[in-house]
């Protein structure tokens, strides 16, 4: 099984990329369920697992909100019979709510190949339909079940990559831990009480040391920059 990534960061930069994630969901919306034309229909795998899960098909999407004062999610995407040669495509246009989503379907396309790459961070992804000819994202070992049969190619059953999400793993540096990323990757964020590189430093992240220097200096440099440029605006 491949390695994955590593990602060790303070919770505070990961709040503040979880908000300008979440902000660009809010901007590109559903655009995903666009890309191909026509809608997910009740006789087909995803239509089927929509209706199994109470969801709501809009395009190609299956929705989905568990929470009436959150926005809906996308949990399944029939991109089936859609001329796709590449996928790599959609990583790029994926958003926050994409990335939750459960069962995708991708057959019926002339895709040539697929990176590993492309499904890095999807940890909901738990059912696929490929083209025969195209492997599993991080191989069979990344899944509880592959089947061929039809033409197309089942994977079923994403398997995490730690073994045990939230427990400590030879995988991730000391003092850290290992949380699965998507098929064959897996993510390592430092354990309580550590930060730093490869969580060596031992204590609470200095979120004032860190960030009031970065603050003043900026503060400093912007009230330079005003004033310099103030001086060589000619008088009307």
């Amino acid at each position: 099984m491949k390695a994955g990534c590593s990602q060790l960061k303070p919770a505070v930069l990961i709040l503040v990329f979880n908000l300008c994630f979440y902000g660009s969901y809010q901007v590109t919306d559903l655009q995903i369920c666009e890309l191909c034309s026509g809608a997910v229909l009740n006789g087909t795998a995803v239509g089927r697992f929509c209706s199994s899960s109470a969801g709501r098909i809009e395009g190609r999407c299956c929705l989905r909100n568990d929470n009436t004062s959150d926005p809906e999610y996308i949990i399944g995407l029939d991109l089936s019979n859609c001329s796709l040669t590449h996928v790599e495509d959609l990583q790029r246009a994926s958003t926050a709510a994409y990335k939750l989503l459960l069962f995708r379907d991708l057959s019926l396309n002339p895709i040539v190949n697929i990176s590993e790459a492309a499904f890095q961070g999807f940890i909901e992804l738990n059912y696929m339909i490929l083209p025969q000819d195209i492997f599993c994202p991080g191989g069979n070992t990344s899944w509880e079940k592959v089947e061929v049969k039809e033409g197309n190619r089942f994977c079923e059953g994403q398997k995490d990559t730690c073994n045990q999400t939230g427990q400590l793993s030879m995988n991730c540096p000391e003092n850290s831990l290992c949380a699965p990323y998507g098929p064959s990757f897996f993510e390592c964020s430092c354990a309580d009480a550590y930060h730093g590189y490869k969580c060596l430093r031992e204590g609470e992240f200095p979120l004032l040391q860190v960030f009031a220097p970065l603050g003043a200096s900026t503060f400093v440099i912007s009230l330079l920059l005003w004033l310099t440029q103030r001086r060589k605006a000619e008088p009307l």
